[in-house]
């Protein structure tokens, strides 16, 4: 696994190895992660990475987030409640040199609890695929106050997903046995 694009292109993460099967960890490959960012960057949204402030929900390894981070993100909260993703996370954190624009939370995505701070413009979803845990984790993001207004949201799960009310989709592709689902949150 390595960073794609952006200033820290070509930097290798931290090995998955055997992991734990409890973990449920699958890492976005890089090419679904190259081709998730060709969606945002080129898809008329505009430049949703640039200055972002970003929420990387079930965020494992951390790769979407610290790829955002490469290509310019202003910050990059982490939320995972596993103990084996978020060791591999915060050495990837330090690979990156980027501990000052990161915030990790051992935290249940699909109960977020009240948002303290300003919501986040960009939303990274990759749940366990199958169990209802995106819907669950918008659900709660948006009821916690997460999501700045009108926020994109990149979703990857199995199969289509069922989109929680007040979300539009503007695209949604297929990549092997991931469907990546791309949302623009309420106003």
């Amino acid at each position: 696994m390595r960073i794609i694009g952006g200033a820290r292109r070509g930097l290798k993460l931290a090995d998955v190895g055997a992991g734990d099967a409890s973990a449920h960890l699958r890492p976005t490959a890089d090419r679904v992660r190259e081709a998730i960012f060709n969606l945002i960057l080129n898809g008329g949204y505009g430049d949703p990475v640039g200055g972002a402030r970003v929420l990387d929900l079930f965020a494992g390894t951390g790769a979407l987030g610290l790829e955002a981070l490469s290509r310019g993100a202003a910050r990059v909260a982490f939320v995972d409640d596993g103990a084996t993703a978020r060791a591999l996370l915060r050495r990837n954190i330090e690979l990156m040199q980027a501990m000052g624009t990161t915030d990790v939370w051992r935290r249940d995505a699909t109960r977020l609890g009240q948002n303290r701070g300003p919501g986040y413009g960009l939303v990274f979803l990759d749940p366990p695929y199958g169990k209802g845990l995106g819907e669950a984790a918008l659900t709660s993001a948006v009821q916690g106050g997460w999501l700045a207004p009108a926020a994109l949201v990149v979703w990857e799960e199995g199969s289509p997903p069922a989109v929680p009310e007040g979300f539009e989709v503007l695209d949604q592709r297929r990549y092997g046995d991931t469907v990546v689902t791309i949302l623009r949150g309420p106003s």
